[in-house]
């Protein structure tokens, strides 16, 4: 638990890193092989998870944010993070190489994120979605991590319930 005088920004960072700690956690150990394995025709693969982070963490959230404390009238340039999987061919990468990525701009951002000087968080943007302001911006990257935790967890179970037939783990839930 943060205490409540530290700064949004600095709150976020921690929980930044709570999150690399955890993404890290959820594929050091898995094989190359492994990982390009989608669950179903619906999800996505580990390797294109990481993909999918790495993108928003260059490309939407720091980027955006950046932008909109630097000059809320900037246009943000377009993006594309659903399509950029396939496109980007995630799921046909080095597992060690994407999370390298990966662990390397959620260091640039933890970094940037530490080295601001009393941003203000409700600089906001007309957008598609509405009006969003940078700490909404910075709330949401954080809940994103959760998000894709989330899937990163019901990849591993779907991972785990192969090699235990006749097994079944319905008593977990």
């Amino acid at each position: 638990m943060t205490d409540s005088a530290t700064p949004f920004h600095l709150t976020a960072a921690e929980n930044l890193a709570r999150s690399l700690t955890a993404i890290t956690a959820m594929c050091e150990q898995v094989c190359e092989e492994s990982a390009s394995i989608r669950p179903d025709a619906d999800s996505w693969s580990l390797n294109e998870i990481l993909g999918h982070l790495i993108d928003e963490e260059r490309e939407d959230f720091r980027s955006r944010i950046e932008l909109l404390l630097q000059d809320p009238c900037e246009e943000w340039p377009a993006i594309d993070p659903e399509n950029w999987v396939e496109e980007r061919e995630y799921r046909n990468q080095s597992l060690r190489e994407l999370l390298r990525l990966f662990q390397d701009e959620r260091h640039r951002s933890i970094a940037w994120l530490r080295s601001l000087d009393d941003p203000d968080w409700y600089l906001e943007k007309e957008h598609p979605a509405g009006s969003l302001r940078a700490g909404d911006l910075l709330l949401s990257w954080v809940a994103h991590d959760l998000a894709h935790l989330r899937q990163m967890a019901l990849w591993h179970l779907s991972q785990n319930a192969d090699g235990f037939e006749p097994f079944q783990d319905d008593y977990a839930f």
